[in-house]
């Protein structure tokens, strides 16, 4: 249908055993299930949160049947339906009677039930059609999630990203986010001024700060502690997302094609073989994958062992020093940090 490009983000057909394991990530116990197609919706909204830009609702969509074929089945003529969101699942099973219709006439209607589950899932009505039997009427299930829920599906990996959209601005560009990771404890006029800078760097993209309720070396951030620091930025009217992704490497696969906002600290860990067990051609490799996505590095000046050093100070590989661009130190210089704020309130 023309225009179907404003809301549809991508449609998959995994109609082979190999292509459905590839997309869940294994080989369900049975494909025609609940299960199948709850799990169907989950890979279909992470897909979804990692395509769209902040502040758009998104909707992920699961459907599994076994319909009239070239030779007879001994079960049932069914199909399973299921569309997840971010805080809500639901799923539809409908049996047909066997022997009623054509394969044709079963893609009809069981299509008619997938698009009265859209239409559900973003509470628009929809009737079912008159000529659908009694025995037909399907069964469904509904389940809730709430905040603390949520929070729980981004920290134990079931979904990528939790976005809290607080910013009342629309910008016109969301395909490229322009993003400041952190853990932000506590978030201060420096992190607020360095995303501004690198937006009037950028020209454009959606400004928004990022966290990883995941860390490297230090347990999983607590749901508090989340709900903590995310009410710091619904004060102040601007974008975050809760993700558990510690690894920028990791971050340009959620977000293809974004600006990164760093510090010089950090780039200089990032090209640094060290934290690839010492393999240099492995950081290059990993690197030049972020490359391929359109990942860029916005880095700006930060205090290294006493000395302010800024982008051309470290030393980037010539296959790399495209993606850094520097943020000039009369545009942007800040030496507090948040730890030093924590130590000065005696936290």
């Amino acid at each position: 249908m023309p225009g179907a490009s404003g809301t549809v983000l991508e449609v998959v057909v995994p109609y082979s055993r190999a292509s459905m394991a590839q997309l869940l990530g294994k080989m369900p116990l049975q494909f025609t299930s609940k299960q199948a197609a709850d799990d169907m919706a989950l890979a279909a909204f992470n897909r979804a949160l990692k395509l769209s830009g902040p502040g758009l609702q998104v909707m992920g969509v699961g459907f599994t049947g076994s319909l009239a074929s070239s030779r007879p089945k001994q079960g049932d003529h069914r199909f399973y339906v299921s569309t997840r969101t971010q805080n809500c699942l639901r799923t539809s099973h409908v049996t047909l009677s066997k022997g009623l219709r054509c394969r044709e006439d079963e893609d009809r209607v069981s299509s008619y039930f997938l698009l009265k589950a859209i239409a559900d899932a973003c509470r628009i009505s929809a009737t079912i059609q008159s000529d659908i039997p009694e025995p037909e009427i399907p069964k469904e299930s509904f389940e809730q999630f709430d905040e603390d829920q949520e929070l729980q599906h981004v920290i134990d990996g079931q979904v990528c990203m939790k976005v809290y959209h607080f910013s009342d601005s629309m910008e016109k560009n969301i395909d490229k986010k322009i993003i400041l990771p952190g853990s932000f404890n506590p978030l201060h006029d420096g992190h607020l001024k360095l995303l501004e800078v690198a937006l009037s760097i950028c020209n454009d993209g959606l400004p928004c700060f990022e966290i990883s309720a995941i860390n490297a070396d230090k347990p999983p951030l607590s749901i508090e502690e989340i709900k903590r620091r995310v009410e710091q930025f619904r004060k102040v009217g601007k974008n975050v997302i809760i993700s558990n992704q510690p690894y920028f490497y990791k971050k340009a696969e959620l977000f293809p094609g974004s600006a990164f906002v760093i510090g010089a600290d950090t780039a200089a860990r990032l090209v640094n073989p060290k934290y690839y067990g010492d393999d240099y051609n492995r950081m290059l490799g990993i690197l030049l994958e972020c490359k391929n996505t359109g990942t860029t590095f916005l880095v700006g000046g930060r205090n290294i062992k006493g000395v302010f050093k800024v982008l051309e100070d470290l030393d980037i590989p010539g296959e790399l020093r495209a993606m850094f661009i520097s943020i000039p130190e009369e545009k942007f210089r800040l030496d507090i940090s948040s730890t030093e704020i924590r130590k000065n309130q005696g936290l």
